[in-house]
């Protein structure tokens, strides 16, 4: 027996869940869960994201809710194209997010920016010429 290698779901804890529901609503994305039982949940090209208090969801994990710095983690969404880029990270910061890098060229061949949710989480915004994206927008790698 094993653990399979897929992610299911991805959870942030948030400091404020209306706020957090309200910015990734802004966003754009599918929200399929309203956030009326404290959690809300987006339906993603593959696993769903999940919105949660942060204080509950470091009960659950049995670990202090500090998040102080950086936590070692980033979310990415891989784009067709550095105009697509452009557009997405300009779009995340007219509803609120924190712009960490503004796109540019990066090392790896490829064009990337950042932004941060309202509880400082990550986000990499990207274009991989490497990487074909597939029908749900998926990165194909070889």
């Amino acid at each position: 027996m094993s653990v399979p290698g897929r992610v299911s779901l991805v959870t942030l804890g948030v400091g404020d869940l209306a706020r957090s529901i309200a910015f990734y609503d802004a966003l754009g994305w599918d929200r399929v869960v309203d956030g009326n039982d404290g959690v809300a949940f987006y339906r993603m090209a593959g696993a769903l994201l999940a919105l949660y208090p942060l204080s509950a969801l470091a009960a659950d994990a049995h670990v202090p809710a500090d998040r102080s710095g950086f936590s070692g983690i980033t979310l990415a969404v891989n784009l067709a194209s550095p105009a697509e880029v452009d557009a997405d990270i300009d779009h995340a910061a007219s509803v609120g997010a924190t712009i960490l890098k503004p796109p540019e060229a990066v090392f790896w061949g490829g064009y990337s920016g950042y932004f941060a949710d309202p509880d400082g989480y990550a986000w990499e915004v990207a274009h991989n010429p490497h990487w074909p994206l597939d029908e749900r927008g998926l990165p194909q790698l070889a």
